[in-house]
């Protein structure tokens, strides 16, 4: 998707963006991110803003919207939502600016240990306007619709089943935890919450553990990191992690699925072993 530099945005959004911010100097545009059709820093007179921006008739402003109005119910570790203007077809949400780099989490990275720490502080109660995770993914029911496509075990349909009641609870959840999303400047903080969701406390260090596979840690030295999860509720999260992105991997492919498919499909043959042991 291709994102529009400060410039392309019309006027009358640029003024109504300067007067939430300061007088606009420079916008720096990064080159990740897929759900905005703008994204920027921006340095104003008045500092650095943290700016996202999407049309008010694409299918993912109703992301936008939500982000917007969780915000308040986040965290410390999440970064706070100055302003928010809409005008000439645009929704643009201003955050607060975070220095640093996105967190490495291969092995020996000494960002890892920060990294999880942060991951296991994420603990604030969910408004009850927030989607809840279980309800979601019974809608989804992957692994049954991938019996269409695909030879499925019996045994992993149960486990499916299984998840929704497990993974209920009354946490905010970011359920979208990556290197992308996490950023170290002092401390850790966890940045785009488009996708929160009210769920099991215990889910996002789950959606961790699978994201320290995929950057190249064996699945046992993972789940150490990452620390005691539910016995039931890890190995039926895994599996059913591992159909709805097989489902996508089928259903919308795109660059990044494969490598995140083959990382829950080593936690869930290591959760599936722990279980004939």
């Amino acid at each position: 998707m291709s994102r529009l530099a400060w410039s392309d945005l019309p006027a009358p959004v640029r003024a109504a963006v300067a007067a939430e911010c300061g007088t606009v100097t420079d916008a720096d545009h990064p080159g990740v991110g897929r759900q905005s059709d703008f994204t920027a820093t921006l340095r104003t007179d008045a500092g650095q803003v943290f700016c996202k921006g999407i049309r008010t008739d694409s299918p993912r402003a109703a992301m936008h919207r939500h982000e917007a109005g969780i915000n308040a119910f986040l965290p410390p570790a999440a970064p706070r939502l100055l302003w928010q203007v809409e005008t000439e077809g645009w929704l643009v949400l201003g955050f607060e600016h975070v220095e640093g780099g996105h967190a490495d989490l291969a092995p020996g990275s000494p960002d890892v240990d920060a990294v999880v720490r942060a991951i296991h502080e994420l603990r604030s109660p969910a408004p009850a306007s927030c989607t809840a995770l279980a309800d979601q993914w019974a809608r989804l029911a992957a692994w049954r619709r991938l019996r269409v496509r695909m030879e499925v075990p019996d045994q992993y349909v149960a486990w499916e089943s299984r998840a929704v009641d497990l993974l209920r609870g009354d946490s905010l959840l970011h359920t979208d935890i990556h290197a992308l999303n996490l950023l170290i400047d002092t401390r850790v903080r966890v940045v785009d919450w488009a996708w929160a969701r009210q769920g099991a406390h215990w889910v996002d260090r789950a959606f961790l553990l699978i994201r320290l596979i995929e950057a190249g840690h064996r699945p046992e030295e993972a789940q150490r990191l990452v620390g005691a999860l539910p016995k039931a509720g890890a190995t039926t999260f895994a599996v059913a992690v591992l159909g709805i992105w097989t489902y996508l991997e089928h259903t919308d492919p795109l660059p990044h699925r494969p490598s995140l498919t083959a990382a829950a499909r080593a936690w869930v043959d290591l959760r599936l072993w722990a279980e004939r042991s």
